[in-house]
């Protein structure tokens, strides 16, 4: 009795892992659609880089947009626009927004001289 009980709870166990691990995922890199700039000075302000200053933005769209965007939650308040159905979601220095009409678009940064993460996008 006692070892058909411990054999029951080990196949749930072992069932309930498989069935909670998505078979579907693998480790291989997706195409991504983006663009970058390598400036110095602000976000808002750019400049062109220098020997001493030198920051990466870079900005994401479509697919992989979305799911970087579905991977953050909540929604958070929407500062840039006043688009009808316009959503933001961000995360340390990771941001995306959701325009109904533009779709969806991530940006991200990095301090090329430091290798610190920044903001890729004022907005």
């Amino acid at each position: 009795m006692k070892r058909t009980f411990v054999c029951g709870i080990a196949a749930v166990t072992l069932l309930s892992v498989a069935y909670a691990t998505d078979s579907t995922w693998t480790w291989d890199f997706k195409p991504l659609k983006a663009a970058y700039s390598i400036y110095s000075g602000d976000l808002g302000e750019r400049e062109a880089p220098t020997k001493t200053e030198r920051k990466l933005a870079i900005a994401i769209e479509g697919q992989a947009a979305k799911e970087i965007f579905d991977s953050i939650y909540p929604d958070a308040k929407v500062t840039c626009s006043d688009e009808p159905g316009e959503r933001l979601r961000s995360k340390g220095k990771v941001s995306c927004i959701y325009q109904p009409r533009t779709g969806y678009r991530c940006s991200l940064g990095v301090n090329l001289r430091t290798g610190e993460s920044i903001s890729g996008a004022s907005c």
